[in-house]
């Protein structure tokens, strides 16, 4: 017998810039940090129509060899096929293992971009420049990337961390109170599911996030992004405590799912944590007032807190049994007992979340 001793020590740290108006200065910081013959911008087709040029002067500006590729905007359009037209892209502006990957945009940019740069020549470096406040909170952070699949959503990808993360929050100027709120979803369930102390924050000074307040703003991002480094660095792949991410998202994705991605990511998360609050009460884990109060939070920032009519219970349950989350068939949830701590893979019986969602039903 022959033995293939592969023991390795791979070091995957990144840093985090947060900040308003770093992004000119990205590619200065890049020479030293991630140096490259060539760095291809991914970003979609709204976003490179809003900074697509100015983006990509700031690197001619550093004298950097850089092309920017785009995709149309949009969930629907994360798919294999995009990533594919990404690649032969790519591929036609003579890039090498010697290039960087860097995703300008979204949640779906940064999911896509990432998987591309994970494959791309058997994976190459990336750097995350999120544009919107969902991928600025979460999406960015964590190296999960991944395509959606007709069964279901990030089903096709790989952890592939990045360099590095600018977040400027100067890009929030541009988006829309709907997408700004999309991201406060998170921001919620992160506050949920590991300190009661960023909840109490976020329910003193909420009014004052959802009008963008900018000391607000960079303090919750900052506090944010902390709380899930935390998660990532004691469990990068999920096999155990990153689990609790999944907060409201087991029937929050399937309700998106089944909205075909008409309704938002966040939205949909929302629905799903006030679902998953029930089903806590319900085992006993969640005092009533606990319940009260997410969804209290939830509807100031005008998150929606009911299912939609389109979408039945059972068609939710059936949704879940195909997501990843679930094991051998059995779904698996992570569900919070009190306000700043989450257990997870917890199973339920299918009774009781049906019960649950059907109590929410518009």
């Amino acid at each position: 017998m022959i033995q293939v001793n592969l023991k390795k020590v791979v070091d995957d740290t990144y840093s985090i810039d947060i900040g308003k108006g770093n992004s000119p200065k990205l590619p200065s910081l890049l020479k030293k940090l991630v140096p490259a013959f060539r760095y291809i911008i991914i970003t979609d087709s709204n976003v490179a129509k809003l900074y697509g040029k100015t983006f990509l002067f700031h690197f001619e500006k550093e004298k950097l060899n850089a092309s920017l590729v785009s995709f149309r905007a949009g969930e629907e359009n994360k798919t294999r096929e995009t990533k594919a037209e990404l690649e032969n892209k790519i591929l036609q502006h003579s890039a090498g293992k010697d290039s960087v990957i860097i995703a300008l945009g979204g949640g779906v940019v940064g999911d896509v971009a990432g998987f591309v740069a994970s494959t791309l020549f058997r994976g190459i470096p990336f750097v995350q420049v999120p544009t919107t406040l969902l991928a600025q909170v979460d999406s960015s952070n964590g190296g999960k990337t991944a395509v959606d699949h007709p069964l279901g959503k990030n089903l096709i990808g790989a952890y592939h961390q990045p360099k590095h993360i600018c977040i400027d929050t100067d890009f929030l100027k541009t988006l829309s109170q709907e997408e700004y709120v999309n991201g406060i979803a998170e921001i919620i369930k992160q506050a949920l599911i590991q300190d009661e102390k960023f909840f109490l924050f976020l329910e003193k000074e909420m009014e004052k996030l959802v009008n963008r307040d900018e000391k607000i703003l960079k303090t919750t991002i900052e506090w944010n992004c902390k709380l899930k480094a935390s998660i990532i660095e004691k469990d990068e792949r999920e096999i155990g405590p990153r689990k609790i991410l999944n907060f409201g998202h087991t029937i929050g994705h399937a309700i998106e799912t089944l909205s075909q991605y008409k309704l938002r990511h966040g939205y949909a998360v929302s629905v799903g944590m006030v679902a998953e609050s029930l089903i806590a009460k319900e085992l006993g884990w969640l005092k009533e007032n606990d319940v009260q109060r997410i969804e209290n939070i939830l509807k100031r920032v005008k998150l929606p807190t009911r299912l939609p009519k389109s979408i039945s219970p059972i068609t939710i349950l059936k949704k879940m049994q195909l997501d990843k989350k679930s094991k051998e068939g059995k779904i698996k949830y992570s569900l919070i007992d009190k306000v700043g701590h989450c257990e997870f893979n917890v199973g339920v019986e299918n009774e009781i979340a049906l019960r649950c969602m059907r109590g929410i039903m518009e």
